[in-house]
């Protein structure tokens, strides 16, 4: 899939996190974030929300290799040999978190934000995202297009956006 940050609001982040609030609280459930490109912006957006301590639980900021392994338990191997931008680290990433924290729903988040670091198969602005429930990983890719921060700012955006619809 691809998108475009024609559609891409900023401003909207903070509708959403509230959003994604009040159907967390509606559930009495807990989110944790598992974040590489995004270095904990995912966090910080939700934290921004005065009360937030009510239905967020934690935030694990995995930008290297080594903390993914270390932080959420994902195989070094599945790194080597699929990459850290990739569908399995995504899914590993939300699953790791899922499990280390208190929390009843997971988002992660790892991709590249640029201006280096792509390739042919995973241009800068690829990122690979994936949310977790008891039992459930949903992954999905997504290609932004723009600068470092327009990219990180759209990952926030999305990952906010597709968790309000799995907690609706």
């Amino acid at each position: 899939m691809s998108g475009t940050l024609d559609s891409f609001d900023a401003a909207d982040t903070p509708a959403l996190v509230r959003e994604v609030a009040a159907r967390l609280q509606q559930k009495g459930w807990m989110l944790t974030t598992a974040e590489s490109c995004t270095g904990g912006l995912i966090a910080a957006a939700c934290t921004d929300l005065a009360g937030s301590s009510g239905w967020f639980e934690r935030g694990f900021v995995t930008y290297s290799n080594q903390a993914k392994t270390e932080l959420l338990g994902v195989d070094a191997n599945a790194i080597e040999q699929h990459g850290a931008v990739s569908e399995l680290v995504a899914r590993a990433m939300a699953a790791g978190a899922l499990a280390r924290s208190s929390a009843q729903v997971a988002v992660a988040v790892t991709g590249v934000a640029g201006p280096g670091g792509g390739t042919a198969d995973k241009p800068v602005g690829t990122v690979w995202f994936a949310w977790a429930t008891s039992g459930v990983v949903q992954a999905e890719r997504r290609r932004f297009d723009g600068d470092r921060a327009a990219v990180r700012a759209a990952t926030v955006q999305h990952a906010l956006g597709v968790l309000a619809g799995i907690l609706d």
